[in-house]
């Protein structure tokens, strides 16, 4: 036996029948690390004991690939290691367990886990200069490293009973669906082995992505209810207006900003200044506060400002030398320091439970993205209340994610050390407030109010739109800037809880809310144009008989309880139906200047008809000059038309009876309240009667 010098991790690998020891009894022989762990088991959660039990059930029905949604911290990994023992193997020789991860961090914590949860089971990693045997009891591997050259091929999949994913949201990347080919699993046959993907960021109804690698969530237990068992550290919120402005940053192929182009857009003096002044105003308080940031620059940038202001701010990137990286993680866990700056190192499979602030300095269109980044602050830690969240928010016009959005809420909502209880009540709330006036404004007119970019009030009590023209109507997009904060398409709002996702000559998708009463709060719908010389059978079904087809007919395709399930439904088929180029907001042609055809059309629309009849032919003339290629792109012109289509002509009516009649009851309450105060004025004199 030979003992050799490694730079391996402190895990090791576990022939089988080898007598325990401790941890720190492992040597390394022959570049193996030998030895067992003598920790005591561990004691499984009831709802980690629920989710293993709904795995189980869902296997004995016979469903191969499984999907399990759960929250960060609460111990995803005990969860999966513990399932090893517990699914059965389909024949004597299928005993074999694969743990596929995307990070070296992740590899190494899973190898820790079974480590000491088997101590009798033989465990090897997969992973750069790292090569198992592939006979292993449990072997876990990076994906890169699987799908390097040739070394698949020693993972026999017949001896294969379970398969594991963490960070499952990655699954349908090509890596991964490779590994799923080489064991059956793209079309899973009664003898491929079951897969596992466990995850922070399932979204419900979001199939088509992950439909591709998983079938069945079975088990979903988000932050929000793990907070309120006590199994997470709370969190408190602050959105604070960063001012950046990102219109301008490009976007990836996945949807989410350039880097560096983001770091452009927030890595600036002031930015920076705003930034460390909200974090001092909020947080000096806080012992361990992480910071997400662009990228490199925005890292340096941000952590020199903090220095500039007394905080001793450090940071660590992916190129940060490993002994240094861990050097300074390991003083940021001992409190050595207040504040750590990172970029895209920590927002998966990092345990750090004694942040108690995250400092959101990125903005971010990745809902997924959001819910990493705050789930470092979630875990459990001694003394540690709480965990303050403080979300930079930028320019809204671009479809961010904020903070309030994962409520429900709309994404320009400012809050200040609001817990997610406040939240919660200030949704139902604002659900409240949303309900009673549009049943005022049902009393008045038997209309529901419209949404509004512009509004004037009155003590609070009354709100209506100013309209002038439909052309102001067509062009607010007011009512777009929610949905397309959640969603990826360009939808168009042409009515109250009304979107619209149109694909020119093909149809068009509908969102819109029931009405109350119904059995669902939402209903997702088709409506396409069926062509008498072929089939529809992507869209709708066959063509009807006798070569006569109507003009177009609508289908049921989802309903929700929640509008987020309702925009996640609906962009699941028109991903997988419609060409993207067509459906997508960031597309660039949506940027260029409309044509001429578009501009024409607009203009003949009469666009510029109002309230006032006089001024009618001034207004048409201000309205032809606001429609030029100057002001209006193509993305804009699609937009108005789409809502012209949908009775933006007959809304703007409506809508201006309704403001009259708002006006008249305007004036009644001024009349009112103006006796009121000259009733309650207090002077010396004559009393009036």
């Amino acid at each position: 036996m030979r003992q050799v010098q490694t730079s391996l991790p402190r895990y090791c690998i576990f022939p089988r029948k080898v007598p325990w020891r401790r941890i720190s009894q492992c040597v390394a022989v022959d570049g193996r690390w030998l030895g067992t762990s003598a920790t005591s088991p561990v004691r499984l959660r009831d709802y980690q004991e629920e989710c293993i039990q709904a795995v189980l059930t869902s296997v004995e029905k016979g469903h191969k690939r499984l999907g399990v949604s759960l929250a960060t911290g609460s111990g995803k990994t005990v969860i999966f290691t513990h399932l090893i023992d517990r699914i059965l193997s389909p024949s004597k020789d299928a005993t074999q367990t694969l743990i596929l991860a995307h990070r070296r961090e992740l590899v190494e914590q899973a190898a820790r886990h079974c480590s000491n949860t088997y101590p009798s089971k033989r465990v090897e990693i997969e992973m750069a200069s790292q090569h198992a045997s592939g006979t292993a009891d449990i072997t876990i591997a990076s994906v890169q490293s699987l799908g390097s050259g040739d070394r698949m091929k020693k993972f026999e999949a017949d001896r294969h009973k379970l398969l594991l994913v963490d960070e499952a949201h990655h699954i349908v990347a090509p890596g991964y669906m490779d590994v799923l080919g080489h064991f059956g699993l793209l079309v899973p046959t009664a003898a491929s082995p079951v897969l596992v993907g466990v995850s922070a960021t399932f979204s419900r109804f979001d199939g088509l992505r992950l439909g591709a690698a998983i079938d069945h969530i079975v088990y979903h237990k988000d932050y929000v209810d793990m907070i309120e068992d006590n199994w997470l550290a709370g969190v408190i919120f602050t959105t604070v207006k960063s001012r950046a402005d990102v219109s301008k940053v490009k976007k990836t192929a996945a949807g989410d900003f350039s880097a560096p182009d983001l770091s452009r857009a927030v890595n600036t003096d002031h930015v920076n200044e705003v930034t460390v002044r909200a974090w001092l105003a909020r947080a000096t308080e806080r012992q361990s506060t992480l910071v997400f940031c662009a990228d490199l620059a925005h890292v340096v940038g941000l952590t020199n400002m903090f220095r500039q202001h007394g905080v001793d701010a450090r940071f660590v990137t992916s190129g940060t030398a490993k002994a240094l990286r861990h050097a300074t993680l390991d003083a940021f866990k001992d409190r050595a320091f207040p504040v750590l700056v990172n970029c895209g190192v920590f927002t998966e499979g990092t345990d750090i439970p004694n942040v108690d602030c995250v400092l959101l300095a990125r903005p971010t269109k990745s809902r997924n993205l959001l819910v990493q980044m705050i789930g470092r602050g979630m875990r459990l830690y001694p003394g540690k209340k709480n965990c303050h969240v403080i979300d930079m928010v930028a320019s809204l016009d671009t479809g961010i994610v904020t903070t309030p959005t994962l409520f429900g809420l709309d994404p320009s909502e400012i809050v200040d050390s609001a817990d997610i209880s406040t939240l919660k009540a200030l949704k139902d709330r604002k659900t409240l407030e949303a309900e009673q006036e549009q049943q005022h404004m049902a009393k008045l007119d038997g209309l529901g109010p419209p949404q509004a970019s512009s509004t004037s009030s009155f003590a609070g009590t009354v709100t209506f739109t100013d309209y002038d023209s439909i052309l102001d109507l067509i062009t607010d997009t007011s009512g777009e800037r929610h949905i397309r904060a959640v969603s990826p398409h360009a939808w168009v709002n042409v009515d109250r809880d009304k979107f619209i996702l149109t694909v020119n000559k093909v149809g068009h998708l509908t969102i819109e809310k029931q009405p109350e009463g119904s059995n669902h709060c939402y209903e997702v719908r088709l409506n396409v144009r069926i062509p008498t010389t072929r089939p529809t059978a992507d869209l709708g079904g066959p063509a009807p008989a006798g070569g006569k087809a109507p003009f177009r007919r609508v289908r049921v395709l989802a309903t929700a309880d929640t509008f987020l399930d309702a925009v996640h439904a609906a962009d699941t088929f028109a991903a997988e139906k419609f060409p993207r180029i067509l459906i997508a907001s960031d597309q660039a042609w949506r940027r260029h200047p409309a044509t001429d055809g578009q501009l024409a059309f607009l203009k003949s629309m009469n666009l510029g008809d109002g309230d006032d009849d006089d001024d009618d032919d001034d207004d048409d003339d201000d309205d032809d000059d606001k429609l030029t290629a100057a002001r209006v792109t193509k993305g804009m012109a699609v937009d108005m038309i789409i809502k012209l289509s949908h009775g933006a002509r007959a809304r703007f009516g409506q809508i201006s009876r309704q403001k009259r009649k708002q006006g008249r009851e305007l004036q009644r309450t001024m009349r009112v309240a103006d006796e009121l105060r000259v009733r309650e004025h207090v002077s010396v004199g004559p009393l009036l009667a």
